[in-house]
């Protein structure tokens, strides 16, 4: 069956970096646009990046332009998260989404990210 499985999470002080993954299964991963979502207790789940699977087109969040990157590997079925220069308002739960556009959406368990010094 359709997997996501989100690694890289984990503690970071502010200013610093790190690199989110996840590794698709179970479906046709290069048909699928790929997108992080994050979410903090208490509020709604946010979309902070995506990349689509026709032109590769990007977007981002506006509060994290310029410091978060988001790539895919159609070869490795995987799609990365890449985050500097972070900040505490970056902490949360990050959401690997899968979504075909035709009904398909798949999610993962998410990796939990804590920025503080």
């Amino acid at each position: 069956q359709a997997q996501l499985v989100e690694s890289g999470g984990g503690l970071v002080q502010p200013g610093g970096s790190l690199t989110l993954s996840c590794s698709a299964s179970g479906f046709a991963f290069r048909t699928f646009a790929m997108s992080w979502f994050r979410q903090v207790p208490g509020k709604e789940r946010e979309l902070v990046a995506s990349v689509d699977n026709i032109n590769y087109r990007t977007y981002y969040l506006d509060s994290v332009k310029g410091r978060f990157t988001i790539s895919r590997d159609n070869a490795k079925n995987t799609v990365t998260l890449r985050m500097n220069a972070m900040t505490p308002d970056d902490a949360a739960m990050y959401y690997c989404k899968a979504n075909n556009g035709l009904g398909l959406v798949y999610w993962g368990q998410g990796t939990q990210v804590t920025v503080s010094a």
